[in-house]
């Protein structure tokens, strides 16, 4: 599913941006995880479409600049499944993602981030991500490709056969057309419902001041779920994923830790909803095409373009794509998570903890977070091992 590498560069050099065929392919690589997501928040909290949307794309753009490789923005998952079953206000949402802003930034500063760097063992980093990865495919199965019975496995299982036959080709990236699929199935089932839509007119983010009890309840309702699956996914295994993907490129800790905690810092002043880093989205975008950050900006110039022109009707404009089709961008972009922990096949203990790290992540209650604590102490006690304290820069 991957174009072509770019050439190796001497480490700490900076990579130009590309706007070429294969970052516009890759853009889209983490749509199926982000765009329910954001579709969810705003409905259930009636939050202000053109805000969220702007600013989602804003943070995007940033990133892509800053990065100089497709790392993504992706909504707070836990947040966004808080947010839509309890449908909390607005005002806590914006309270949570300062809160959680003050914590990463702490922890970062302090560094604490680059301690737990330190103290996690790459086999229990492995274990996350192939978590991340079985709920990603479990995700597209189950909410996705079944969405529309018999027309959506059909639909799906030619979007599927049509990203094996073009997998790498260089002329015609996959993403561009399963996106072309699922763009020409919404116009011949949906053309009416399009041509009627008010989804069109100009809007502008709005401003928000939250008080200190909305900061007070984000924090206890949104942050504290959140912060332990932030660490493991959002710090610890996107940086691995970089390492993997992009060996000449290495990312400190501690800067994960500050892009993400500014971005909660800022965002929502502007009534934009708390983000992360996420390491499926960097696989995603990675999975097809994407090699610099023109993949991000692309995509974040995608949301930011709909919140200032599409926002009167974003979520029924949103539904006109067919679900089975993000289905399969998701079910990429989980499979790329789970071959990750193949390089610790060779090692049987490492390899037993990082598959019982996966389950626990998966299919636990707060199973980031217990599987981050429970593969750390086992490794230590089958194999004796010491702290990497200070191998990661700072």
């Amino acid at each position: 599913m991957a174009a072509h590498p770019l050439p190796a560069r001497a480490e700490g050099t900076a990579c130009p941006l590309r706007f070429d065929r294969h970052e516009l392919a890759g853009a889209f690589g983490d749509l199926g995880t982000d765009l329910p997501l954001v579709v969810g928040m705003v409905a259930a909290a009636g939050l202000d479409a053109a805000s969220v949307l702007v600013m989602f794309g804003a943070m995007q753009i940033l990133t892509g600049i800053a990065y100089r490789m497709p790392m993504p923005v992706q909504p707070l998952k836990a947040v966004a499944v808080l947010v839509i079953t309890q449908k909390l206000a607005p005002n806590i949402i914006c309270g949570a993602g300062l809160a959680i802003g003050a914590v990463m930034l702490a922890l970062a500063l302090t560094g604490l981030l680059q301690w737990l760097a330190g103290a996690v063992p790459k086999c229990v980093v492995r274990g996350i991500q192939f978590g991340l990865g079985v709920q990603l495919v479990s995700l597209a199965f189950t909410n996705y490709v079944r969405s529309d019975g018999g027309w959506g496995y059909a639909l799906a299982g030619a979007a599927f056969v049509l990203a094996l036959i073009l997998a790498g080709n260089r002329r015609m990236p996959a993403a561009l057309a399963v996106i072309g699929l699922g763009l020409a199935y919404a116009l011949l089932f949906h053309a009416d419902r399009l041509a009627g839509s008010s989804a069109f007119g100009f809007a502008l983010p709005q401003l928000r001041v939250p008080a200190l009890l909305d900061i007070w309840t984000g924090f206890w309702v949104l942050a504290l779920p959140q912060i332990p699956l932030s660490l493991g996914n959002s710090i610890l295994a996107t940086r691995q994923v970089a390492v993997d993907l992009f060996p000449d490129r290495p990312i400190a800790v501690r800067r994960l830790g500050v892009t993400y905690s500014l971005m909660n810092l800022l965002s929502p002043f502007c009534g934009g909803i708390p983000v992360c880093h996420g390491s499926g989205g960097m696989a995603g975008h990675y999975a097809f095409g994407g090699r610099t950050g023109g993949s991000v900006v692309i995509y974040g110039t995608f949301f930011a373009l709909a919140g200032l022109f599409l926002s009167a009707g974003f979520e029924q404009f949103s539904q006109l794509f067919p679900l089975p089709v993000l289905g399969v961008l998701l079910l990429f972009e989980g499979w790329t998570m789970l071959a990750l922990v193949r390089d610790t096949a060779g090692a049987k203990n490492e390899f037993m903890i990082a598959l019982l790290v996966g389950l626990m992540a998966g299919g636990l209650p707060y199973g980031y977070v217990v599987g981050l604590l429970a593969g750390t102490a086992l490794f230590y006690l089958t194999r004796g091992g010491r702290l990497r304290l200070g191998h990661l820069n700072s």
